[in-house]
């Protein structure tokens, strides 16, 4: 069975490497890129099967991916955000643009493992 390709957008390297490690032991392909503007040239070149994105990064937030990817490039392809600003204001934004799920920082990469699987409909 091919692995599933995931892409975590995340700046805090520190979260990224730990999500990164265990995302892989979990059997994913994970590409993370640090910043939006990464972010959105990857994009317009591959479409992995879901996307892990923190709301607040340099050059294209968290929200402004969602809107690409829903509005630009007509992917239905799951969004999980995980941010720190996880008041009801974001929360709610974030599923009006089109997230399926989100994930108040600090983020347990075990809880973050199972989220994406059940996105996969691995469970």
């Amino acid at each position: 069975m091919d692995k599933k390709r995931l892409l975590l957008a995340e700046d805090d390297e520190l979260l990224a490497s730990l999500l990164n490690f265990r995302l892989k032991k979990g059997g994913y392909e994970v590409n993370h890129k640090t910043n939006g503007k990464m972010v959105k040239e990857y994009l317009l070149g591959n479409m992995p099967d879901i996307i892990v994105s923190d709301i607040m990064m340099p050059y294209f937030s968290g929200m402004e991916l969602i809107s690409f990817v829903r509005h630009e490039l007509k992917s239905q392809v799951p969004i999980i955000i995980i941010s720190s600003a996880g008041n009801e204001e974001n929360v709610l934004n974030a599923f009006e643009l089109g997230a399926n799920d989100f994930i108040s920082k600090p983020v347990s990469p075990s809880e973050l493992l199972v989220r994406v699987a059940r996105e996969l409909n691995k469970i």
